[in-house]
């Protein structure tokens, strides 16, 4: 029950953050497009996406180190925990300076040979680039604090500081309206110079409030750094296709079509990360949980809560996908001023591959939490990889740049059916079970509420109106279709059991307790 209400108050503070946030972020991306344009706004996302992708880098190996320090946290192990961080930071220290120097390397062969930027932009690119590849570093150097921070499930940190980066950025985009400089040099200095300071504030806040923070020599253990290094070697190898795969796509659209197609790019997938950040905030708050299932020996509830993971997700983000999908040439009206040519089809495609991401995005935190994913991270790579000589044969033979979307959607689909023979395989999950409980029980309530929201679009003119209709009708005909069809008799006790929980938090009166 305990566990429970940590899950509830989590997951509210990270969606709080995540409400003010979006609607920051949204407003901030809007005043960026102005200030630099869209030739620039596409240069700085070509350029900087390779650390915009880092993110993902970042996660994995927060993930792979959060794995750790949740297994002995669940154990009782607090030594052991000193110990996994002290490791971390090392390793980590030594990942980055890495990570650098082969950015640095990679960026003299780009730049010369592959990038098509224009030539009287060219010099502020490379700089860019540069402060962008000194952000990487301490982004990688915070993984340990990172991981410590969701290992003590401690969101309302998290939310507190996502909320103040975001704040940060939007007084960066305001100030950009008004500068008289290079505006894109000065955007990546000061981007680059918020990393460093969101750094040294979780690094002072954990040496003060977690004891096993500390550093010290004595806490160091080589043979668990290297098994450290292997587990965070694989996920690094797994996350390195999803860069990859993004930044590559993005590499070979600017080379077939210039800087200007990265920007529309670029907004759809910021689109993306602001519908789907719902889904990936539960998955965040749930995981925790889920590794230290593993780790106290319940290999049931880990798989439950697996299960429940995916289908929860698809949820979330398709009461957000629904409406936008149908409703994104007027969505993308209210929001920018000016619309890059093929932002539309973008938007659409990206949110497609999303939902297919979502339906078994539970099945990679199982089988992290289980811990053998060497093979699984190589087979993932190689997967996600094969969106890049895919684009370029499609671009080469004269295919639209959204067939590029096409083919990531058909892959996204063979992974999801990889991840559910992965999950069989290191967890002993049932297939039959994960394909009635979740592909059949989700899919079903979203189609039948997405032909339902289509209503208004037939009925009713383009405008404000028809995207509120559109969007009440998918979140009433959705909520339905999940209570009637959508969930177990155990996931309805359970969601019952949090919305009770959440309503008698907002108000005691309404903590009335179920008859027996």
């Amino acid at each position: 029950m305990q566990a429970a209400n940590r899950v509830v108050l989590n997951t509210g503070f990270l969606y709080g953050k995540m409400l003010i946030s979006m609607f920051i972020a949204l407003y901030a991306t809007r005043l960026v497009l102005n200030a630099l344009g869209v030739e620039d706004y596409g240069i700085f996302n070509l350029v900087s996406g390779i650390v915009a992708m880092l993110s993902f880098l970042n996660s994995s190996m927060t993930m792979s180190t959060q794995r750790y320090m949740s297994f002995f946290l669940g154990a009782g192990d607090e030594q052991k925990l000193k110990t996994a961080f002290n490791s971390s930071v090392w390793l980590h220290l030594a990942i980055g300076i890495v990570v650098v120097g082969l950015l640095e390397i990679a960026g003299l062969y780009l730049f010369s040979n592959v990038l098509n930027i224009p030539a009287a932009r060219l010099p502020a690119a490379k700089l860019i680039f540069h402060f962008m590849a000194l952000s990487a570093f301490f982004t990688i150097i915070s993984v340990p604090y990172d991981a410590i921070i969701n290992t003590h499930e401690n969101m309302f940190l998290v939310a507190v500081l996502g909320i103040l980066e975001s704040v940060v950025k939007l007084s960066i985009a305001i100030c950009l309206q008004y500068v008289a400089t290079d505006k894109l040099i000065l955007y990546g200095a000061v981007l680059a110079l918020l990393t460093v300071a969101l750094l040294l504030a979780k690094r002072v806040y954990c040496a003060l409030k977690y004891k096993e923070s500390k550093m010290s020599v004595r806490d160091f253990d080589r043979q668990l750094l290297k098994e450290m290094f292997a587990y965070s070697g694989w996920g690094m190898i797994g996350a390195s296709g999803v860069i990859a795969k993004t930044q590559g796509v993005a590499m070979i659209l600017n080379v077939f079509f210039g800087a200007v197609i990265n920007a529309a790019f670029a907004i759809a997938n910021q689109v993306n990360a602001q519908l789907s950040f719902f889904a990936v905030t539960m998955l965040q708050s749930l995981n925790p949980q889920l590794v230290k299932s593993e780790g106290s020996g319940n290999r049931e509830r880990m798989i439950m809560l697996s299960m429940m993971a995916c289908k929860f997700s698809f949820y979330l983000m398709a009461f957000f996908a629904i409406p936008a999908l149908i409703e994104m040439p007027f969505v993308l009206k209210l929001w920018l001023n000016n619309i890059p040519e093929h932002t539309v089809i973008f938007c659409r495609l990206i949110i497609v591959a999303s939902l297919a991401y979502q339906l078994s995005a539970g099945l990679q935190m199982a089988v992290h939490a289980v811990g053998r994913i060497g093979k699984y991270q190589v087979i993932m790579s190689i997967l996600l990889l094969l969106n890049l000589p895919g684009a370029y044969l499609l671009l080469k033979a004269g295919w639209p740049p959204a067939s590029v979307l096409v083919l990531s959607i058909f892959i996204e689909c063979v992974i999801t059916a990889y991840r559910i023979f992965a999950a069989k395989r290191h967890t002993g999950m049932p297939v039959a079970d994960f394909l009635r409980r979740v592909v059949l029980n989700a899919m079903l309530p979203v189609v039948l509420a997405t032909l339902f929201s289509l209503v208004p679009y037939y009925f009713m003119e383009e405008g404000f109106a028809r995207l509120l209709c559109t969007g009440i009708i998918t979140v009433v005909s959705l909520t339905l279709f999940i209570r009637l069809m959508g969930l177990t008799p155990y996931e309805k006790e359970k969601l019952e059991g949090i919305i009770f929980k959440v309503m008698s938090k907002v108000h005691p009166r309404l903590a009335v307790p179920k008859a027996n």
